[in-house]
């Protein structure tokens, strides 16, 4: 990747590539992979099918990059396909239906606090036991939790990531810190900001797939 590329704002970016530059695109996934994998990860809580969800909202992306309105930021409108996509997904293996974790709905209880037999391995570590207490709220409020005190989104981009109001993203970040207690972060020694990592190789996998996709010339824009 050229040293000057990560230093192009996402406006930049985006009218390059719908200039021709298709190449270009790999910045946006190298900028927003933690982002969409801790999203994705909040709501439907399997890495591997988090993994295929960031791989779908990045072609997605691209193909429908030329319908992007500036009224809101590129990184809200990103963030927006990959929850509609891990929202689809989750109800298609769930009762809970897509209306349920939107707007209006009766918020539900927490998940029970009580681990599984198959989780009591899990505080062996620290990091494990933090992200176990996050993994333990329902994705009503895990995922306001990780854009919020994850991702440090605002409050507004939050409402509108999650395509619920302020009001609501204000009681379920409230309803999830009382349940997992600052205590409880405090005593692990470690910062949220190693929550749902994705590094490495794995991100690597996903630009070099996504790309591969978009570069063999199978994605038009609309």
């Amino acid at each position: 990747m050229n040293a000057q590329w990560p230093q192009l704002a996402d406006e930049a970016v985006i009218a390059r590539v719908l200039s021709g530059e298709a190449e270009l695109f790999e910045i946006i996934i190298r900028r927003y992979n933690q982002r969409l994998y801790r999203t994705a990860m909040a709501i439907v809580h399997d890495g591997e099918e988090a993994q295929e969800i960031l791989q779908e909202a990045y072609i997605n992306a691209f193909t429908h990059l030329g319908q992007f309105a500036s009224r809101a930021k590129f990184s809200t409108w990103l963030t927006r396909i990959a929850v509609n996509e891990a929202l689809a997904r989750l109800a298609k293996r769930s009762k809970v239906s897509v209306v349920d974790l939107r707007e209006g709905e009766e918020l539900e209880p927490l998940a029970s606090p009580h681990p599984g037999p198959e989780q009591s391995m899990v505080t062996q570590s620290l990091h494990a036991l933090l992200e176990h207490a996050v993994s333990t709220l329902s994705p009503l409020y895990r995922s306001v939790f990780v854009l919020r005190e994850i991702e440090r989104l605002s409050t507004a981009e939050t409402a509108s990531c999650l395509d619920i109001s302020p009001e609501a993203v204000k009681v379920r970040l409230h309803r999830a810190r009382a349940f997992l207690k600052k205590e409880i972060q405090l005593h692990a020694g470690i910062t949220g900001r190693t929550l749902y990592e994705f590094l490495g190789s794995r991100c690597d996998l996903t630009v070099a797939e996504v790309m591969a996709q978009i570069l063999k010339g199978g994605n038009s824009r609309g």
